[in-house]
């Protein structure tokens, strides 16, 4: 009779991570070398003069003014996590279980809320170009046209500018522009640029007017408001924002220098903000859909994790 053997299976190092897309707000990170260090504010020189006047041959000059004054710029969001992993769980599973942590949990978490948080506070700013609006094939190009018109009347530069799309209209961005084929062998219908703008494509539940950030005691990360819409775009001018991260901490604690329990210990805490200034808030273009939606629409996936 055969031995009858029970082979051990053979665990290979994969990890049914979730797919999460990376931070589509980085490309905003053009003013990074403001410094928090030390404080939790910094302030940033804003000033403003008089234009010409007529020059008078026995007069002289025409008096002008300067008006300079400080904007304050305050970091207002504070969040973190602890995450523990039993050391029997974890060398059960090869190792597989805490390695896998810290980038999920950059992905599924912390990435999307830092830009959904942005984009949120960029959408709420007074003095940005706003319009409610639905957008079909046939308005969608005519809506980015008109965007780009009010940033060119407030004179806003061209070169640089960025064009966030919501995801959901990616086809109806494509199926606007005509296109003819040949015999290409590959067809690539998806817009990445219009206009000398790079356009970037926005998970539409990171892409909120408003949010609500969860505080963890039942829920955690956040969803939208209540009174939050869905944007369509943000046409946007780098140089308009200050996107400030202070103290994003990740730390590890092995099993043996856990004082509290025989686990892996992860710790994580984010201090940051996201700033328009004020004499460049022109620099913002907001299209939103017109109503409001209940929260509970929104896919945004809440857990314990």
């Amino acid at each position: 009779m055969a031995n009858s053997i029970d082979y051990a299976s053979k665990f290979l190092p994969i990890i049914d991570d979730i797919y999460k897309a990376g931070s589509v707000t980085e490309k905003l990170d053009t003013n990074s070398m403001a410094d928090f260090s030390g404080a939790n504010e910094i302030k940033v020189l804003k000033v403003t003069t008089t234009g010409l006047g007529t020059y008078s041959r026995t007069g002289g000059y025409p008096k002008g003014d300067i008006t300079a004054v400080w904007e304050t710029m305050k970091l207002s969001q504070e969040r973190g996590k602890e995450i523990s992993i039993d050391r029997m769980d974890d060398e059960e599973t090869l190792g597989a279980v805490f390695g896998s942590v810290t980038g999920n949990f950059m992905r599924e978490w912390v990435i999307p809320e830092i830009d959904a948080y942005r984009f949120a506070k960029y959408a709420s700013v007074d003095g940005i170009g706003t319009k409610s609006e639905t957008l079909t094939k046939d308005n969608i190009l005519t809506a980015i046209d008109n965007a780009a018109l009010a940033l060119d009347e407030s004179e806003v530069p061209m070169e640089g500018r960025l064009l966030f799309v919501n995801s959901d209209l990616k086809p109806v961005l494509n199926s606007a522009l005509s296109r003819q084929w040949s015999n290409e062998e590959d067809a690539n219908t998806v817009v990445n640029r219009y206009n000398n703008m790079e356009v970037i494509y926005v998970p539409k539940t990171r892409f909120y007017t408003k949010i609500k950030l969860n505080d963890g005691s039942e829920s955690w990360g956040y969803l939208k408001d209540d009174s939050g819409k869905e944007i369509n775009f943000m046409m946007m001018y780098p140089q308009s924002v200050l996107q400030a991260k202070k103290f994003v901490m990740p730390k590890i604690f092995s099993p043996d220098e856990n004082q509290k329990l025989d686990a892996w210990l992860f710790q994580f805490r984010l201090y940051h903000d996201a700033f328009v200034y004020d004499n460049k808030a022109k620099g913002i273009y907001l299209s939103s859909r017109g109503t409001a939606t209940p929260a509970s629409t929104s896919t945004k996936t809440e857990g314990n994790t």
